[in-house]
């Protein structure tokens, strides 16, 4: 039953492309990885400064002082659904430093059974195949310190690609722009635009497969659509400090707010844009172990009875660092804490130091 679910998603998703070009595309770009980050309910964009930067704001890219990797695997909607990440880092000099990384989200092995029924009205199992629809995101990054002390930027170039099936195909591209700056007090302030110059998204069809798509799904009247998106621009604002206890103990403290220039069902929004806050904690003893915990994607959701109810993501996650290995584990999901099933998270970030 899943196949098949996943299957009338995938198509219902494919024909239900607007006539004029649709501004909402490549969502799973805004999942996010490390689940360190995941485990801060991604409240990261302003302390953010490794290998994972290249994702969450370029302009931490900095702050490497050897060549990293970074892998993440996790699994959406009860195993359904698998998202995989991959990611290097090298700093090129004391004052910029590059990356590349991967994301990957896909779901496999769907049944297409739009030819189970032949044309003289027989049940035939053998002319049920399989495809997959998996959406890739290839992302390059540069970061730089600026001529002011405490302040970098950095720059994303984004290559997506989208396939379902044999159905349809798309290629996309994109630009993202981030900054930070650390006062002299350590408060670390950053800012990361995605999507400036708005990610188009072209698609090819296959005409042939969407008249078989067509004629199973009857009394549809579907057409083939038009093979344009774009994805509008996103800000995000954060502002973290972390605090020191006994030479041992640490506490980082963060605070993102997610700006969408749309009106939606955000903590706060107006006809101009939305705004949704992430909280997140990491609790750190001796730089070896973490304890982490946020709350993020507010929103008001409205009831049966014309109420509306706040609801929220929570998350938590648990890290352990040692001789340039660190382990993550978050434990959340991509909805709120009563509708979406939650997932376990794992990443690896490798410091290339260890083999100095």
């Amino acid at each position: 039953m899943k196949t098949y679910l996943f299957f009338a998603l995938a198509l219902v998703s494919l024909l239900s492309t607007a006539q004029t070009t649709r501004k909402y595309s490549n969502e799973f770009m805004n999942i996010g990885v490390d689940a360190a980050a995941l485990g801060m309910s991604n409240a990261v964009v302003s302390h953010t400064g490794d290998v994972n930067s290249g994702y969450w704001n370029p302009a931490g890219l900095v702050n490497l002082e050897d060549n990293q990797l970074a892998l993440l695997h996790s699994s959406y909607f009860a195993n359904i659904a698998s998202y995989n990440y991959a990611a290097f880092a090298m700093p090129l000099d004391d004052r910029s430093a590059i990356a590349f990384s991967l994301i990957r989200f896909g779901v496999d092995d769907i049944l297409d059974t739009t030819q189970l029924i032949d044309d003289q009205g027989n049940i035939n199992y053998d002319r049920i195949s399989k495809f997959s629809t998996a959406d890739y995101g290839l992302t390059f990054s540069y970061g730089r310190n600026l001529p002011i002390p405490g302040l970098s930027y950095g720059v994303n170039a984004k290559v997506i690609r989208r396939i379902i099936g044999d159905f349809a195909t798309s290629w996309g591209f994109g630009l993202d722009l981030g900054l930070q700056f650390e006062t002299k007090n350590d408060w670390k302030i950053g800012i990361m635009a995605r999507d400036i110059t708005t990610t188009f998204n072209a698609w090819a069809f296959d005409d042939d497969k969407l008249a078989t798509i067509q004629n199973a799904i009857e009394g549809q009247n579907q057409t083939v659509p038009e093979s344009s998106e774009i994805t509008i621009p996103k800000l995000q604002i954060g502002m973290s400090k972390k605090f020191i206890f006994h030479y041992d103990y640490s506490l980082l403290a963060s605070l993102d707010l997610n700006v969408r220039f749309e009106e939606n069902n955000d903590l706060i929004s107006t006809s101009f844009a939305s705004i949704n806050p992430a909280l997140g904690l990491e609790f750190g003893y001796t730089d070896l172990v973490f304890l982490r915990a946020g709350a993020g994607n507010f929103q008001n959701e409205l009831q049966i009875d014309n109420s509306e109810n706040l609801t929220f993501q929570p998350s938590l996650g648990l890290g352990f660092k040692y001789n340039g290995i660190q382990i993550d584990y978050a434990f959340t999901d991509i909805g709120d804490q009563s509708v979406a099933l939650y997932s376990n998270v794992f990443s690896l970030k490798l410091d290339f130091s260890i083999f100095r």
